[in-house]
């Protein structure tokens, strides 16, 4: 792994007095200016929004929600396992999986709220997920999870984990980085991750279903 994405890693996952060190760190400015410290809450990771990724506008109103959501759905988008691990592939996935929902699958938008990459960028997904997990009092009507679109945040992972292939060491830390951060701004307890098939007859999210007992571990630790 590269000094960059070793940092970046370092950021999204220490806490405050961590937060400090790190900053004496050389180029470490602009990564800590994008991690802040909620409280006693989770540190918030350095998300790219839809526009710092070139999104295409929606195609018609998202519709925002006035409460919060009552859990965290994982998933995984089913593209490639590639190796290129950088921040320009992350968004070239975040494209790939928007021209896929908007155009073979007729939606409005990118169904899912957020997207981490293997190489442990996160992206913004559908419009307005970012601004309303700040917020933290309401959230985007998503396109994930049949019948839990109104009562859930979509998390979807870069790559296709039905074979029995693991999620890289970077991805796997920024997802529980991603999850605490949301559990701590919308008061989800960690008990509350689930995957996509728990919600229906699918696949998805492969491998990281299994790993959902060390993910609520990891994001109550987090969140501890």
């Amino acid at each position: 792994m590269n000094a960059e994405n070793a940092l970046r890693r370092r950021l999204l996952l220490a806490g405050a007095a961590g937060l400090a060190a790190v900053a004496a760190l050389p180029d470490a400015a602009r990564a800590q200016n994008s991690a802040r410290t909620q409280g006693a809450e989770a540190i918030e990771p350095d998300i790219d929004t839809t526009a710092v990724w070139g999104a295409r506008s929606p195609r018609g109103t998202i519709s925002r929600l006035s409460y919060r959501p009552s859990r965290i759905i994982v998933h995984h988008t089913v593209s490639a396992n590639t190796t290129n691990f950088s921040r320009a592939q992350a968004h070239a996935h975040a494209h790939w999986v928007q021209d896929l929902h908007m155009d073979d699958n007729g939606w409005v938008d990118t169904g899912y709220h957020f997207l981490v990459s293997r190489g442990g960028w996160i992206t913004e997904g559908r419009h307005g997920s970012l601004q309303a997990l700040a917020g933290g009092t309401g959230f985007v009507l998503g396109a994930h999870t049949s019948g839990q679109n109104n009562q859930a945040i979509g998390i979807a992972n870069e790559g296709s984990y039905h074979a029995g292939a693991t999620p890289p060491q970077a991805q796997w830390e920024v997802l529980v980085a991603l999850c605490a951060y949301a559990c701590a701004r919308y008061g989800i307890a960690a008990t509350r991750l689930y995957g996509h098939k728990d919600y229906g007859d699918t696949l998805c999210p492969g491998v990281f279903h299994a790993m959902l007992p060390r993910l609520r571990d990891e994001v109550g630790a987090a969140l501890a």
